[in-house]
């Protein structure tokens, strides 16, 4: 079973850049999707980011242009770079992941989670 960490938030001025890392432990999942989620407080996860083992991309349409999904199999880990950020990206930021997963956009395609990892944004 595959285990993720996710690292890298932290506190940015807004116009600022963070890359979060997803790492996998466990089990190689290169053939995985893996996506990003934020959970904003009060508010329900949302759909950031994903990438099949294909490399395929896919973008919620308020990070198209800024955010990039990318992986890297040899470490499995996945990574999400993050430019021009702007305080609605605030949330905590959660990598997950399936071997089967179908809907991208779902939260419920996912099976495995991450504890989450916090992105401040201020002004």
């Amino acid at each position: 079973q595959v285990q993720l960490v996710e690292s890298g938030g932290g506190l940015v001025q807004t116009g600022g850049s963070l890359r979060l890392s997803c790492a996998a432990s466990g089990d190689t999942f290169s053939t995985y999707t893996v996506a990003w989620f934020r959970q904003a407080p009060g508010m329900e996860r949302e759909f950031v980011a994903s990438i099949r083992w294909n490399w395929d991309t896919y973008y919620d349409d308020s990070v198209k242009g800024r955010f990039t999904i990318s992986r890297d199999n040899a470490k499995n880990t996945v990574y999400l770079q993050m430019n021009n950020l702007k305080l609605e990206d605030t949330a905590v930021y959660y990598c997950g992941t399936g071997s089967t997963v179908r809907s991208v956009r779902t939260v419920g395609s996912y099976d495995t989670w991450g504890q989450g990892t916090q992105v401040t944004v201020s002004s």
